[in-house]
């Protein structure tokens, strides 16, 4: 995984610098969007770089969890910034309708096939290993990239057969709403898993049932699943059982944890075992039977 952000990163970086003197010497909002697009995966890949390295640090005393989240936080960061670059080319390109600016077709075509081919390796090198969401979000980057890159081979054979000079601020426009749409949605999923929302795809009501459907378990609430990275969920919940042996319990604890792990990839469980009702108000406070006492006491 290193080796592939190292050699994308490097990649990047020449065809940001290559694509950026092409586009002023060219006159090509398209192909100086395409620099800025490509510098913010040189981000991205380095951020993701930074996360890889972090996640695989080990827990300590004051991380309990380690720095699961980091790759999360790394993709946020990389999809705020492709929002924002998004946002510049957008503005770029309606003024250059306004004022129409003269482009060189033959450069874009050539350095836009240059980044087609670069990007399209480097995504299908990330594409292997994009079950994280960090480096989802760097592939994400990365096709985006390919994608935009081809839109603007068409943009300059366009130019150059029929010499309209709206064609460059259209395609920047089109490029910036990809990298809109394509932000949005990491930045929607990176959210939930800061705010240890319910992971997507997961249901509590279908976690609630395959738990009570295990023997002996009579009861599931103060249920919670939350995501401590992007592939590692946890789970903490009440369970009424009856009064039995801690022996017998165990064997109940054991079944969940294995049904947990199989059905939904649940691999950190916190259970708690009850034997009576439990009053839920701010969280599971103390059993039924010592609320009714408590109460009748005063």
């Amino acid at each position: 995984m290193r080796r592939v952000l190292q050699f994308s990163l490097a990649a990047t970086l020449a065809y940001v610098g290559i694509t950026l003197l092409a586009g002023l010497r060219a006159n090509s909002l398209a192909l100086i969007s395409e620099a800025g697009h490509n510098a913010s995966d040189a981000l991205a890949l380095l951020l993701s770089f930074v996360a890889v390295h972090f996640q695989a640090l080990p827990a300590t005393e004051r991380k309990t969890f380690g720095y699961r989240r980091a790759g999360v936080l790394a993709a946020f960061l990389n999809a705020l910034t492709l929002i924002v670059i998004s946002i510049w080319i957008a503005v770029t390109a309606v003024g250059h309708f306004a004022r129409p600016v003269h482009s060189s077709p033959d450069t874009m075509i050539v350095v836009a096939a240059i980044g087609m081919v670069m990007n399209g390796v480097i995504a299908a090198m990330l594409w292997r290993v994009s079950h994280d969401l960090n480096m989802r979000s760097a592939f994400l980057h990365m096709l985006g990239d390919a994608l935009s890159t081809a839109a603007v081979i068409v943009g300059g054979a366009v130019i150059y057969f029929t010499d309209s000079r709206w064609v460059d601020p259209a395609l920047s426009l089109v490029i910036a709403a990809f990298i809109l749409w394509s932000s949005i949605g990491i930045v929607r999923e990176t959210l939930n898993i800061l705010l240890e929302g319910t992971p997507r795809g997961l249901s509590l009501s279908d976690i609630r049932a395959t738990m009570r459907e295990v023997e002996g378990v009579e009861d599931v609430h103060d249920l919670h699943v939350w995501s401590l990275g992007a592939q590692t969920h946890a789970l903490s919940s009440h369970v009424t059982i009856a009064d039995i042996p801690p022996s017998e319990s165990a064997r109940i604890l054991d079944e969940l944890n294995g049904v947990l792990l199989r059905s939904f990839h649940i691999h950190h469980t916190t259970i708690q075992f009850e034997h009576v009702g439990c009053l839920v108000a701010h969280g599971c406070v103390m059993p039924v039977e010592e609320v009714a006492a408590h109460q009748h006491h005063h």
